[in-house]
Order: C-alpha cells, then structure tokens, then sequence
C-alpha cells in the first residue's frame, strides 16, 4: 500500500492567510476589549469622571471635534517637521560619518547624549530660551534623530568590503561609491530608522507639549490632554488620547508601507513569500 506525501499549501496561499490573520486577529482583540470595558463600566456603575464608557468617549470625540481636530492637527505639524527635520539631519550627518572618522569621534559622542539625555528634562529648559512652537519642535527633533543617525550609520558602514574593493578597482571615486553602492546598501536600515523615529517624534511632541501645557501655553492634543485632566473633563481626556494613538498607528503603518513601496521589489526583506 503506497502512502501519499502530505500535500503542503501554495506559498501564495500561506501568504494570503498570514494577511488575513494579520488584520482579523488584531480587529477581534479590540473588540473584545471594548465590549470587556463597556461592560465594566456598566456593570460597576462607574462614574464618568472616573472611567467613561466607550461610547460617551466616541460622542464626545465627536462633539468635541472642532477643538480636538484643530489640536491634532497642531500635533502632527509639529510630528512631521520634526521628522523631517531629524531625517535631513541624521542622513547629512551619517554621510559625513561615513567619509571622515574624525568628524565621527569628534561628533558622535554628543549625539548619545542628546539621545541618552531624558526630554521631559529638556523641555522646560528650552521653553525658557525658546518660542513655545520652536521649543516643541527642538524637543521632537531631539527624540527623533538619533534613531535615524544611528541606523543610518549603521548601514552605510555595513556595505561588503569586497564590494567596496570591486567598485575601487574600476575607479570609482568615493563619490561614486557613496552614491551607487553605500547609500542603496544603507537604505534598508535607513528605512527603519525612520519607522522608529516617526513615532519618537509624536512622542517628543506630546512630551513638550505637556511641558508646555504646564507653562500656560499650548494647543497640541497633549495640552488638552493636561487640560482636560485638570478640570475632571475625562471623556474629553480619552478622547484625546484616542486620537493621539489613532495618530500613531497611522503614522507608523504610513511609514512601513513607504519602506515596503522602496524596497518591495529588491530587498528579501519586502519580498513577498511567493517570489
């Protein structure tokens, strides 16, 4: 009697499935977390000054809209310059690492300061010296770049020597390897710098903006944040807080599908599992 091998599932099956899952499991577990804090709340008869309900906190995001929209889109601005800001310099400064070890040794040791050094300390000190958006943007920026310098780093310094030696034995000029063999090399930890640094740059906001906030200044969601906490406006409060991470997980999925739209069609890392 012969036995027949097992049959195994198509590698473009196995692809669609991990995809379902991927969106179906997350999607059940907030619901199930929802419907579990619904009932909670229900159940104990909880006041809204202490725990709202979910749906008293979507109501109120949406009656409380005109302020909390104006409010996100003032966190954001502020998100995305400091992004921005952090790519432009990171890369720039990367580079420099990668052509002179001086301006490395000489540069790199107050980059791990600024990252080591706790913002929220940061913060009050810059609102004295600075404008208040100025300050809030220095604090973002500050959290955000040196994700950026360090995984750029990182890659342009990780290129294949053998390679490096190739490109000079034809006569490449260090400009040449930098352009067409360091940079498209270094590009998939770039990438990932700039996925950890978009969401450090929300959080370097909300951090000065609380400081801020503290200071009597302010209009980002963190401020309302503060602000709402300060007069027992709760659902106000979770209504922002909704917002700001709706904020995040859209920025961070923004980021992962620009790294997956660069890179999908030559890096294993974006390759689908068909191919």
């Amino acid at each position: 009697m012969s036995v027949e091998p097992p049959v195994t599932p198509e590698p473009r099956e196995t692809g669609r499935r991990d995809t379902i899952l991927r969106v179906v499991l997350p999607i059940a577990v907030l619901a199930l977390v929802v419907v579990a804090w619904d009932l909670a709340v229900r159940l104990t008869n909880t006041p809204a000054y202490q725990v709202p309900g979910p749906g008293l906190v979507v109501s109120t995001l949406v009656s409380d809209w005109p302020i909390l929209g104006a409010s996100l889109i003032a966190t954001l601005t502020t998100t995305f310059e400091a992004l921005g800001l952090a790519i432009l310099g990171g890369v720039a400064l990367a580079i420099l690492f990668s052509q002179s070890r001086l301006i490395e040794y000489s540069l790199y040791p107050y980059a791990v300061i600024l990252q080591v050094t706790p913002v929220v300390a940061i913060a009050p000190l810059l609102l004295i010296y600075l404008p208040q958006p100025a300050a809030v943007l220095a604090c973002a920026w500050i959290v955000a770049f040196f994700p950026v310098l360090a995984n750029t780093a990182l890659g342009l310094a990780s290129v294949d020597r053998n390679l490096i030696d190739l490109f000079a034995l034809y006569g490449a000029s260090r400009g040449q390897i930098l352009a067409y063999l360091r940079l498209p090399a270094a590009l998939p930890s770039m990438l990932t710098g700039v996925r950890i640094a978009g969401g450090l740059s929300l959080i370097g906001a909300v951090v000065a903006e609380i400081a801020a906030g503290s200071a009597g200044a302010g209009s980002g969601l963190a401020y309302r944040i503060a602000e709402s906490g300060y007069r027992l406006m709760i659902p106000r409060m979770f209504a922002a807080l909704l917002l700001l991470s709706l904020a995040g997980i859209a920025i961070f999925f923004l980021l992962s599908l620009l790294s997956h739209l660069v890179l999908r069609r030559w890096h294993e890392s974006a390759l689908s599992p068909e191919r």
